[in-house]
C-alpha cells in the first residue's frame, strides 16, 4: 500500500503551510500529492507552484475538471506540467456532476460515458504526437465541422516527454469504473469502502476484457478521510459534516452519485434520512443522523491502535494509494503504520 497527500481545492483562500507539507510527504517516502477543482481554486496552477519545491514526489490532479477544458488544452497542459516535473505529473480527470457542469461552466451534461470516452481519446492522440489530430464524434469535432471551414488537423508543438503519461479517470458507478479500466492507467475512486471491493472488483475485470488486457500495473488511488483520536465518536464527529454535505447536498435527489455509492453499501436508508435533513435545511440534523458504523466504513477513525488494524482492510482490496489529508503529525503517523 502506498501513501499520498490530497491537497484537494481551496476553501477561502489558499491553505496554509501547504508548500510545506507536500515537502514533507515527499521527506516521509509518499508516493504522490493530489490537487483537485471544482468552482474555485484550479488544480494546475496550485500543483505546479507546490511541486517546483520537490524532486521526486509524483504530482496528480484528482481531478481535472472535463468541463474546464476542451480535450486539446487538458492534453497540453499535461505534457507542459510532465515535462516541468521531469516526468512526474499524473492526469487525473473527471467529468463531475450536472450541478457543475450546467451550473458553473456552462455545458450540457449529456452522456457522461461517450463525453469520457471521446475526451479521453482526443487527450490520448495529443500525447501520442503521431499526427494531426482529427476526431468525428458526437461531442467534439476536430476540424469543427460547422465553422469557416478554415479550420485544419494540427499536431502539438511540443514533443512529450512521455507518450505514455498516465492518465487516472474518477468514477463512482459501475460503468464509468469499467471504463477507467478499459481507457484508462487508474481508476480515482470517492467514498470507497472495502465492503465494495468484491462490486468494483467486477466492475475493473469488465473494462479490462473490454481492452484486452490483464489490469497489470493498473493504479486505484483512494481518498481515505482519517482522524486519529482515541474517542470514537468525536472522530466521526470530524467526517460527518463532509458525508452529510456529499450525500445530502451534492446533487439533487436521483442525481447525486455519492449517495449512490454509501447506498450500494448498506446505508441507503439512512442515506435518505440525511438526504431530505440536508435538503430541508437542517444540516446538523443530517450530520447527527450518519451513525459512527457508516463514518467507519468510508474512513480511518479511532485510536491509533484501531487505525493501524483497520489498514489490513484496506491493503486486502483493489486499491494500490490511500490518499490522506491532515497536518504533519498526521502524515508522520501514516508513514509509520503503513511504511
Amino acid at each position: 500500500m502506498k501513501l499520498a497527500l490530497s491537497i484537494g481545492y481551496w476553501g477561502a483562500g489558499p491553505p496554509e503551510g501547504a508548500a510545506e507539507l507536500v515537502k514533507l510527504a515527499e521527506r516521509l517516502g509518499f508516493d504522490s500529492v493530489w490537487t483537485a477543482e471544482a468552482y474555485g481554486s484550479d488544480a494546475l496552477t496550485p500543483l505546479a507552484w507546490w511541486g517546483s519545491g520537490t524532486e521526486r514526489i509524483k504530482l496528480g490532479t484528482g481531478i481535472m475538471q472535463m468541463a474546464a477544458r476542451t480535450p486539446t488544452a487538458a492534453a497540453m497542459a499535461a505534457m507542459t506540467m510532465d515535462h516541468l516535473s521531469g516526468g512526474r505529473f499524473v492526469m487525473g480527470l473527471g467529468v463531475s456532476g450536472p450541478q457543475v457542469v450546467e451550473g458553473w461552466y456552462g455545458r450540457p451534461y449529456a452522456k457522461p460515458l461517450a463525453f469520457s470516452r471521446e475526451y479521453i481519446e482526443i487527450v490520448r492522440q495529443v500525447i501520442s504526437r503521431e499526427a494531426p489530430v482529427t476526431h468525428d464524434g458526437a461531442h467534439f469535432q476536430l476540424p469543427l465541422s460547422d465553422g469557416t471551414g478554415l479550420g485544419k488537423p494540427l499536431k502539438s508543438t511540443i514533443h512529450p516527454l512521455r507518450t505514455d503519461l498516465p492518465i487516472y479517470l474518477a468514477a463512482e458507478g459501475p460503468k464509468n469504473v469499467a471504463l477507467a479500466a478499459e481507457l484508462c492507467d487508474g481508476w480515482l475512486p470517492f467514498w470507497f469502502s472495502p465492503k465494495s471491493d468484491d462490486f468494483y472488483r467486477q466492475a475493473l475485470a469488465a473494462g479490462f476484457e473490454k481492452a484486452g488486457k490483464d489490469g497489470a500495473g493498473f493504479e486505484v488511488m483512494c481518498p481515505v478521510p482519517v482522524v486519529i483520536d482515541d474517542d470514537l465518536e468525536r472522530a466521526a464527529d470530524r467526517i460527518r459534516p463532509m458525508l452529510a454535505l456529499y450525500v445530502g447536498g451534492m446533487g439533487a435527489k436521483g442525481a447525486n452519485f455519492h449517495f449512490e455509492v454509501l447506498a450500494r453499501v448498506g446505508w441507503e436508508s439512512v442515506c435518505e434520512r440525511v438526504q431530505d435533513l440536508y435538503l430541508g435545511g437542517d444540516k446538523g440534523g443530517a450530520e447527527a443522523a450518519i451513525p459512527v458504523d457508516m463514518v467507519s466504513d468510508v474512513a480511518l477513525i479511532g485510536s491509533r491502535e484501531r487505525i493501524r488494524d483497520d489498514l489490513a482492510r484496506w491493503e486486502e482490496t483493489v486499491v494500490t494509494t490511500i490518499a490522506v489529508s491532515g497536518p504533519p503529525t498526521l502524515l508522520e503517523t501514516m508513514a509509520e503504520l503503513v511504511g
